[in-house]
């Protein structure tokens, strides 16, 4: 990090409010998920994160609607609720990089930056001039983070990578999604994971990278790929595999809403509502004292010492033969009956909302888990917030999502020291 940045630190005011990252200056050249949703953690933290879009066309996902963001007479505006999901707290410099003066406005740009990402294709970054090993010799601390699908090596890299065929790949749909036998078939998750926990591991990396380059002054290269993250994340499942499974013959498999190492940790059907409705409740039990809990609350206290059941390894391996008996003892009861008790028991459960019940839920909303922001097309609008909470440097909410190009101007004069003359000749030529 530059000098200025520890000196501007030093005896602040006891009610200023700083962020964490702040004086941390990323350069954005990512569009749709994994590389916003990485930035957009590290704006909230503090940095300044300028989002570099193409002129007249910005990212993919302004475009990806409906629904978009109406406007104060009601009308839609250019901008879709996917793009607003992902691009809070920072700002919009439009610059057309496939020009010799664009390239050349961002090598001037990454002077002032810490931080540098993209989610071009491998090789398209040295096409343009702006590759790591190029912008490392202007900024010798550059932490420099590339997103693709496959990663800078191996006999994938140029290949285009997707959150959806990441999935397959990667082998969660294999594992996602009702059994077999029960009429199931590979599942994609409902969000798209691969790109979202991608975004996580390369904020974690970034900032491993930045405390690096703060005691060296050396900066770093960071290779982040879809598919290691989806291999990754397969977590205690690909423990099992590579553990026991390769050696058996065994690959997991689906199995619905249960889990592959724990019983009962599942759905299952209660009495119907009401109104006749068909209800369900999520039971996780993860040790014995828990499950013999839910036997007391469920009224068969024996299956708790039944030698077949009494531990979570004889649970597994019984599972056949207890859930159903467990399916018919849920049948006996409602499911707010089921939860107020399994909850004064300390049992862990849950009900299956849906999103309208989520952002209605008081606790999501005592979280203050939903911000309004006052956008200048919109005025007030409401997004999901930010899950973490610093009790000393909190996230920020200091700009709505950008418009497109809304800070061209201000950047480039802030840090180039561009006069209007030079901005009107740069737009006459569509570089921004």
């Amino acid at each position: 990090m530059r000098d200025v940045r520890a000196q501007a630190t030093l005896n602040l005011p006891d009610n200023l409010q700083m962020n964490s990252l702040e004086g941390i200056r990323i350069l954005d050249l990512s569009r749709v998920l994994a590389g916003p949703w990485c930035t957009q953690t590290l704006a909230d933290l503090g940095a300044d994160v300028i989002k570099i879009e193409r002129p007249g066309a910005g990212d993919d996902t302004r475009g990806w609607g409906p629904p978009f963001l109406k406007d104060s007479s009601g009308s839609d505006t250019s901008d879709a609720a996917y793009y607003l999901g992902t691009n809070r707290n920072k700002r919009s410099v439009t610059c057309d990089i496939a020009t010799p003066q664009g390239q050349a406005l961002i090598r001037e740009l990454v002077k002032t930056c810490d931080v540098f990402i993209d989610n071009f294709k491998v090789g398209d970054m040295a096409r343009y001039g702006l590759d790591y090993a190029s912008l490392s010799q202007l900024q010798p601390r550059l932490v420099y983070c590339s997103v693709t699908g496959f990663g800078q090596t191996g006999p994938y890299r140029e290949r285009a990578g997707y959150d959806y065929a990441v999935q397959g790949m990667g082998g969660l749909m294999s594992i996602t999604g009702e059994r077999d036998d029960l009429g199931g078939g590979p599942q994609k998750v409902g969000v798209a994971v691969a790109d979202l926990f991608t975004g996580m591991y390369a904020t974690v990396g970034i900032l491993a990278a930045l405390r690096h380059a703060e005691k060296t002054g050396q900066g770093q290269y960071v290779d982040m790929a879809l598919l290691d993250t989806q291999v990754a994340m397969l977590a205690n499942l690909g423990a099992n595999y590579l553990v026991a499974g390769q050696k058996e013959g065994k690959v997991p498999g689906r199995s619905g809403n249960a889990h592959q190492n724990i019983v009962p940790y599942q759905v299952f059907e209660v009495a119907p509502a009401s109104n006749g409705v068909k209800d369900h409740l999520i039971l996780a039990v993860g040790n014995d004292g828990q499950f013999a809990k839910f036997c007391a609350v469920a009224g068969q206290a024996e299956l708790a010492s039944d030698p077949r059941f009494a531990k979570n390894q004889d649970r597994v391996r019984h599972r056949d033969t207890l859930v159903p008996l467990l399916e018919t003892i849920f049948m006996t009861r409602r499911k707010s009956d089921w939860l107020s008790a399994l909850e004064a028991a300390k049992v862990p459960c849950g009900a299956i909302n849906n999103l309208a019940e989520v952002f209605a839920d008081p606790h999501v909303r005592s979280r203050d888990m939903v911000t309004t922001w006052d956008h200048p097309a919109s005025g007030a609008v409401e997004l999901v917030s930010s899950p973490l909470k610093l009790s000393t440097t909190p996230v920020r909410k200091d700009f709505p999502p950008p418009l497109l190009g809304q800070h061209t101007q201000e950047v480039l004069q802030e840090l180039l020291h561009l006069s209007a003359q030079d901005l009107d000749e740069l737009r006459k030529q569509r570089i921004i």
